[in-house]
């Protein structure tokens, strides 16, 4: 899943793709490196982030969504909180819903998924993008998320949602601290034990210079965030969000031919 950030202030690649031929570019580029999913967002859920209205974000999707379907088929993905954003990429073309907020941003939101029949990748995130960095704790951070994650796949089900359009993910970076983030992937199979297909975002997360002081600007992570993608294909995710898609397909590339050869 290759990530396009039409926002102004994500923390990676914020304003780097904010207008409509700069990020239709960049679509076609990560196309062509070896992307099967395009993950498109319009508002930022970095630590801090301030929040957008629905309509701004409805304004920086939209015309990207409808230019890329009218150029290619790849299925496309829509990482919003909001049942009216998701409603409208939807409606305009768009297969996945990608909610950092688990179908709790607002009443409908489970009702809505249902009712738009799409794919739903349900994230695991303590507080909200505003807050989610300020001294989150865990009893057992595993089986915590486990558990948030199997209650928010039943609420999906209960109100509609197909299991088989249902994805789970850790939520990496988001209400967590160093040690949360590796104990998560370290132990990525008691998610995908769950039964529903994985997706795991660690691209580029900060997570990676706690560890490497050197890596403190985004774009220094690749090695990083190759071997977060490479432990998640170990441990059975389905999907990786990457913002490094040729480096991570020939990464996963080596890493199966490896396997296969055992």
């Amino acid at each position: 899943m290759g990530i396009l950030n039409l926002t102004p202030d994500s923390f990676s690649d914020g304003g780097r793709f904010a207008d409509e031929p700069a990020a239709l570019a960049r679509a076609h580029r990560l196309i062509a490196d070896g992307a099967d999913i395009l993950d498109i967002g319009g508002e930022s859920t970095r630590p801090g982030a301030t929040p957008v209205s629905a309509d701004d974000e409805i304004g920086r999707i939209l015309p990207l969504i409808t230019a890329l379907r009218s150029v290619s088929d790849i299925p496309l993905s829509i990482d919003t909180m909001k049942p009216q954003v998701a409603r409208a990429a939807v409606s305009a073309g768009a297969a996945i819903w990608n909610d950092v907020a688990a179908l709790r941003y607002a009443p409908e939101a489970c009702d809505v998924a249902a009712e738009l029949g799409c794919q739903v990748v349900l994230m695991h995130m303590r507080g909200d993008p505003l807050t989610m960095q300020q001294a989150p704790t865990y009893d057992d951070v595993v089986a915590e998320v486990c558990e948030f994650l199997a209650g928010r796949a039943e609420a999906a089900m209960k109100a509609g949602v197909a299991r088989e359009k249902i994805w789970l993910d850790p939520g990496i970076g988001f209400g967590k601290t160093l040690d949360h983030n590796l104990a998560l992937l370290a132990r990525l199979d008691a998610i995908v034990d769950l039964g529903f297909p994985v997706l795991l975002g660690a691209s580029r997360k900060r997570f990676i210079a706690a560890l490497d002081p050197a890596a403190e600007a985004p774009d220094r992570r690749l090695a990083g965030s190759v071997a977060a993608a490479l432990a998640g294909a170990q441990a059975g995710v389905a999907a990786v969000r990457v913002h490094d898609v040729a480096e991570t397909v020939q990464a996963l590339a080596v890493w199966s031919a490896i396997t296969a050869a055992r």
